[in-house]
């Protein structure tokens, strides 16, 4: 009898997690087919927005109002920049702490901030993971290093712009567009789960405390959820510095969580777009959000200013620190990680 009851309880027990595998297994197999159409269209969206606004730009008055700024307030706006560059570079201390690696801290640095300007210019395979990958092995670390120090760097971003994009957006911080035809509370909704993916990445860091596997002879573990909270407060930092950025560019026209909130979203739709530094992107969000409380002449200042001081300007100094760390590289294996126990 007991057998019985056994036999009959199984399937029961088991049944949601063979369910739940097989969802989870049939969405994978599904992401590159829709990914394929997805993005492109995406891409196609956003392109069409900002041909459908380009002709509508004042661009002789973009023009204009980037010569009225004072040089005081553009060379604070290029500290707040590099500041914002400095520490991204930090990312990947967190990185190297995490993994023990024996690269300076220097260089590590040195590194990060390199990539991160090749992203911002070139696009993420260019920056954040070809350069990252050839300055890192050319300096000694392995494989599994590098990629754990790429996923932290990569994990810190996005985990502090869901935290504090999270909040903008719940709060109610960014109104779409009408002609966007979103449901009402679609970006309220969109917060609560941004904060929801934050809080759990901190959550399962506590609980997976001690657990590790094994990659390649290394191992490979989540952070504490001390270092993810640490993770979180470095992303947000960076982010918010953004934003002040653009704010001090738009001289208080617009409230600064408004300012921050759609630089947000137009990153988001800079990542997702297959083009190079976003060109374009960044422009047709702030037309789309913020051409009826900016006058457009002084909006499309303020941003070619921000592209200027926060993607060019940094670029320059980052192709120089690429040379220099080309010619320093140290011989493969200077830098590895300690063996694993």
């Amino acid at each position: 009898m007991a057998a019985i009851m056994a036999s009959n309880a199984a399937p029961v027990r088991h049944f949601p997690l063979r369910a739940g595998a097989a969802l989870a297994s049939a969405a994978a197999a599904a992401w590159p087919r829709v990914r394929r159409w997805l993005l492109p269209l995406f891409a196609l969206a956003v392109f069409g927005l900002l041909v459908s606004n380009a002709h509508k730009v004042d661009w002789a008055g973009a023009w204009q109002a980037v010569k009225r700024y004072p040089p005081g307030l553009l060379l604070g706006v290029l500290g707040l920049s590099l500041a914002s560059h400095w520490l991204y570079g930090c990312f990947d201390l967190i990185g190297r702490l995490h993994t023990r690696h024996r690269l300076p801290v220097l260089q590590t640095w040195a590194i990060a901030v390199t990539s991160y300007a090749f992203t911002l210019n070139l696009g993420s395979l260019v920056g954040g993971v070809a350069t990252r990958a050839r300055l890192y092995s050319k300096a000694g670390l392995d494989e599994v290093t590098i990629a754990q120090v790429l996923g932290m760097s990569v994990a810190t971003n996005w985990l502090g712009y869901g935290l504090l994009a999270g909040g903008l957006f719940a709060a109610g911080a960014i109104v779409p567009p009408a002609r966007l035809h979103l449901a009402p509370g679609t970006l309220q909704v969109l917060g609560v789960a941004m904060l929801l993916l934050a809080g759990g990445y901190v959550l399962a860091c506590a609980k997976a405390r001690g657990n590790s596997w094994q990659v390649r002879g290394r191992q490979v573990r989540l952070p504490s959820a001390r270092r993810a909270l640490v993770q979180l407060a470095f992303s947000a930092s960076n982010w918010a510095l953004m934003g002040a950025a653009m704010y001090w560019l738009l001289q208080g026209q617009v409230a600064y969580g408004t300012v921050l909130a759609v630089l947000m979203a137009a990153s988001i739709a800079g990542v997702v777009t297959p083009i190079p530094a976003g060109l374009g992107v960044l422009e047709a969000v702030y037309l789309a959000l913020l051409s009826g409380t900016v006058r457009q002449g002084a909006l499309m200042g303020a941003v070619l200013a921000y592209r200027a001081l926060y993607y060019l300007l940094p670029m320059g100094i980052a192709l120089v620190m690429y040379l220099l760390l080309e010619r320093r590289a140290a011989p493969a294996g200077d830098g590895a990680a300690p063996p694993s126990p």
